[in-house]
This record gives C-alpha cells, sequence and structure tokens, in this order.
C-alpha cells in the first residue's frame, strides 16, 4: 500500500475530523478537565477506535508505521467518517507526495464523448476531468454558466470559476454551498494525485486569493456528489432549479460527463427552453483543451 501511515496530509486530516466531534457527538464519556482545543482529545479516539493512545497519537503524528485495514475502519468509525471521507483517508494513505510517479498525460476528450455533448444540446453538458478542468462543453453549458472555450487555457476550471468569478456567486443561489463541495472535490483530487503541480497551484492560488476557500482548505472538507441539485437566478431567464448527474467515464476515471435538467413541464424547464431560444446564435465550437498554469484573480470581496 505505497506509504502507508507516512502521510504528514493523514495526520492532519484525522486531526481535523477530530475537532469538529464533541465527545457527546461522537458517544465518548467525556474526561475531566477544561478543553483547550475543540473536539474529542486524542485519547478519547484511541479509546473510542480500540487501540492505544501511544499508537493513535503516532498515527495522527503520519509517522512509520503500518496500520491494519481493521485498525483504520475502527478509527473511521471513531470519527465518524462518511464514505467520501473515509476513501479521501485511505487515498492520504497510499498516495503520498514523496512518491516518485512520472508525469501525467494531457487529458483529452474522446471523438464519441464529443458528439454525445452534441446530442444532449437541450440541456446543459460538461466533461470534467482532473481538477475539475473543463475539458468540453455544449452550448447550453456556455449559455447558462459561462463560455469556457472563450477563456484562457489555464482559466478553464469549474472550482476556480465558482470561487472566485463574482458572476458565480450572483447566479447560485446557493453559491457558498456549491462553492465549498467543489472545493472538497478539489481535495479529494489532491489526495488521489499529491504530485500534480497544476492542482496545487490552483490550491495555492485560491488560497490567496478567496477567505472562504481558505476556510475550507483548513477545515479539510471532503466532497463527492455524483448526483444533486441546484438552484440558480440566470440574468436572462430568472430562477431555476436544476438536477445534475456525474457519469464517471469507465476507461477514464479522472473524466466525467456532468449533465443538468429540469424536471419536465416546470418551470424551470421552460426556462432552459427560452435561454436555449435566446442563445439560438451562439454556438461556441467544441474544443479539446487541458488546463495548465492557473493565473491570479480577483479576491474574495
Amino acid at each position: 500500500m505505497g506509504c502507508m501511515g507516512q502521510s504528514a496530509e493523514f495526520g492532519k486530516f484525522l486531526k481535523a475530523m477530530r475537532s469538529r466531534l464533541s465527545p457527546e457527538d461522537a458517544g465518548a464519556e467525556g474526561t475531566a478537565g477544561t478543553r483547550r482545543v475543540p473536539g474529542l482529545r486524542r485519547e478519547e479516539v484511541a479509546r473510542l477506535a480500540g487501540v492505544s493512545t501511544d499508537y493513535y497519537i503516532r498515527l495522527e503524528q503520519g509517522r512509520n508505521i503500518h496500520p491494519s485495514r481493521a485498525v483504520l475502519d475502527s478509527v473511521s468509525r471513531a470519527l465518524r467518517l462518511d464514505v467520501s471521507e473515509h476513501a479521501h483517508m485511505m487515498d492520504l494513505l497510499e498516495n503520498c507526495a514523496a512518491t516518485t510517479r512520472p508525469p501525467g498525460t494531457a487529458q483529452s476528450v474522446r471523438p464519441a464523448l464529443r458528439h454525445l455533448l452534441e446530442a444532449v444540446g437541450d440541456v446543459p453538458a460538461l466533461v470534467l476531468g482532473r481538477r475539475t478542468d473543463v475539458l468540453a462543453g455544449n452550448r447550453m453549458a456556455s449559455l447558462l454558466f459561462t463560455d469556457f472555450l472563450a477563456l484562457p487555457a489555464p482559466e478553464r476550471n469549474l472550482t476556480r470559476w465558482l470561487i472566485l468569478d463574482p458572476r458565480a456567486r450572483e447566479l447560485f443561489r446557493d453559491w457558498k454551498t456549491i462553492a465549498a463541495d467543489a472545493a472538497g472535490a478539489l481535495r479529494v483530487d489532491v489526495g488521489r494525485h499529491p504530485n500534480d503541480a497544476q492542482a496545487n497551484q490552483l490550491v495555492g492560488e485560491l488560497a490567496v486569493r478567496s477567505e472562504h476557500f481558505r476556510q475550507w482548505w483548513a477545515g479539510h472538507r471532503v466532497a463527492t456528489r455524483s448526483a444533486g441539485s441546484v438552484r440558480l437566478h440566470h440574468p436572462a431567464v430568472g430562477d431555476l432549479e436544476l438536477n445534475f448527474e456525474n457519469f464517471v467515464l469507465p476507461d477514464d476515471p479522472d473524466q466525467a460527463f456532468r449533465v443538468y435538467s429540469a424536471k419536465p413541464g416546470s418551470p424551470s424547464a421552460d426556462a432552459l427552453a427560452l435561454l436555449g431560444s435566446l442563445g439560438a446564435d451562439a454556438r461556441p465550437e467544441q474544443q479539446l483543451f487541458s488546463a495548465e498554469a492557473v493565473p491570479p484573480a480577483a479576491p474574495d470581496s
């Protein structure tokens, strides 16, 4: 399992998960004395997980130990990790930043997938790659969000746009939740690919320019949603409530086909149709591209 137990990020993640739980939340009996830090104490987690306090301390410090799956599962239960958080914890153990790996190949979209984007032309659809780079999108996605193909290549990233572009804040009625989930998804990606220079550069820029992002990142928030809904207020057609589905590609798990749709016959469906008719003359050509570096952008207001 790679460099099991040697990841500093793994220890930071455990500490962040521990700090968010109270003894009552975790079902632990509180120990006496004033708490200097929020959340569970390390000895409380150790007791809940059935390991010694010394062992858990070494685990949280990222020391060179090799915990078994049974121990990791016990720690996960003690910290009340959900499925996504547990998977992220394992990624941090198995994909340490010190591991030498060959550089990744450029991301590309298969022609058949481009044709599928065109076939679902009545609803917004995107192909997302590593770091939520927008690898391709159809006309409706450009009309609903922004024309990613018109942006400089380094800026074609959904998370970057969501967090730094003021128009995204105006578009998403639940912007803070949507942006926080995007930051959580980026953390999952970094956990799987810790040596990705572009991802680390993106994280660095977002941390410098967004106070919200700094808080989410410091809390080790993890988010992976394969489906959900978003509430939007579009300047041209008003309010919409859309469902989205992420379809991970079997031959490339780092790519996902994301489609947004409205309930048939709903006001949102009418608004989406109106948006399509208003932008009937705007037909950005489908392209393939790969994001490179992340340029500066405006900070949080």
